[in-house]
């Protein structure tokens, strides 16, 4: 059985400058055709090396493949235009232009299956996979179709479900559905946003996490997160709903954020995904910092159940600094452990759904 305090990251890393332009969300593609192919594969290399360097147990391909978490999974499906945009305030926070749901909509093909297939056999570490959530990838369009926004996130629900279970055939561990819309519509995640992602998750063998934070270190984000307060008590709300699902994880961010880690404690018997790396700056934390994180969460998740991670994704960074965090992350993590009376108790590592 692995050692507790298992480390992770939620998702992205940022690419190399030579596959797309550093620092921007929806960067274009430099490379085309078969060069793209090429270069997207060995940007997953090259990110799958910086993890292992630093340490992490638990890697993803650092969404080398993908220009965006929500739109690239999207624009491989029926029934979306991304000609004719339209303007949508995205997560109640900036506008963006957002493609049209103008039709039915329908997977009628694998999305991220062959880039999973090429994670399994590039490492012999456990494997994470990311998906966009249901609720979020409504949030990220505008629906000339359905007309509720429900009615399209169960049948996103559906659609995530068909890929999740084929990431799944291809060896993926751990299968982690992002949820950044669940920190904003608290009355619609109660009413049907927790229904919609067990729907994705039903049937799923492996471990399912669901990501939950406060955004990307853009400055919309940054901007608004200033306007929450002293106390940032967003996941009071949703944590108690989440415990009482069927999702076996929950991400959520923690460091140099207001979200009182007391809160933690309202997802007993879950395993907790608990950011110990801000994302929403260009400091590198000290491993020292990074444990102290992690040392706060252990008083209220036992450390079975603890995985020290990111906040976010990295994706917004330099490389040099993401490396960086990585390597902290890492070694923070490895302080924290040492200090652990004897070893944890058996808990969900080695015994729960193939992780």
């Amino acid at each position: 059985m692995p050692p507790p305090l298992q480390t992770t990251i939620a998702g992205s890393l940022p690419k190399p400058g030579w596959l797309s332009p550093p620092g921007q969300l929806w960067a274009p593609w430099l490379l085309h055709d078969e060069r793209l192919v090429e270069g997207k594969r060995d940007a997953v290399r090259l990110a799958l090396r910086d993890q292992e360097q630093a340490g992490i147990e638990i890697v993803t391909d650092g969404e080398q493949t993908r220009r965006h978490f929500v739109t690239t999974f999207i624009e491989n499906l029926d029934g979306v235009d991304f000609e004719h945009k339209r303007t949508v305030r995205i997560r109640n926070r900036y506008d963006a232009e957002v493609p049209v749901v103008v039709g039915p909509v329908a997977r009628r093909h694998p999305v991220f299956v062959d880039d999973a297939r090429f994670l399994r056999a590039a490492t012999t570490r456990r494997i994470k996979y990311t998906l966009p959530g249901p609720m979020t990838m409504v949030d990220t369009l505008y629906d000339a179709q359905y007309r509720s926004r429900e009615r399209l996130a169960r049948a996103f629900a559906e659609i995530l479900n068909e890929e999740a279970r084929a990431l799944e055939a291809e060896g993926v561990d751990v299968i982690q559905f992002d949820e950044p819309a669940f920190n904003v519509y608290f009355d619609e995640v109660r009413d049907w946003g927790i229904g919609a992602l067990e729907r994705a998750a039903r049937g799923l063998k492996c471990a399912t996490a669901v990501h939950i934070c406060y955004g990307y270190g853009i400055q919309a984000n940054i901007d608004w997160k200033k306007t929450l307060g002293a106390e940032w008590r967003q996941y009071e709300s949703t944590f108690p709903l989440l415990a009482a699902s069927a999702i076996d994880q929950v991400s959520l961010e923690c460091a140099n954020s207001h979200v009182p880690l007391e809160l933690i404690a309202l997802l007993e018997g879950k395993d907790v995904l608990v950011g110990a790396i801000d994302v929403a700056t260009t400091r590198v934390e000290t491993p020292e910092e990074v444990a102290a994180t992690i040392r706060e969460a252990l008083k209220y998740v036992p450390p079975e159940r603890l995985y020290p991670c990111t906040n976010c994704g990295m994706v917004p960074l330099s490389r040099e600094v993401a490396r960086a965090k990585l390597m902290a992350l890492g070694a923070g993590a490895e302080l924290a452990r040492r200090e652990l009376p004897g070893r944890a108790k058996k808990g969900s590592w080695g015994s729960r759904r193939g992780v």
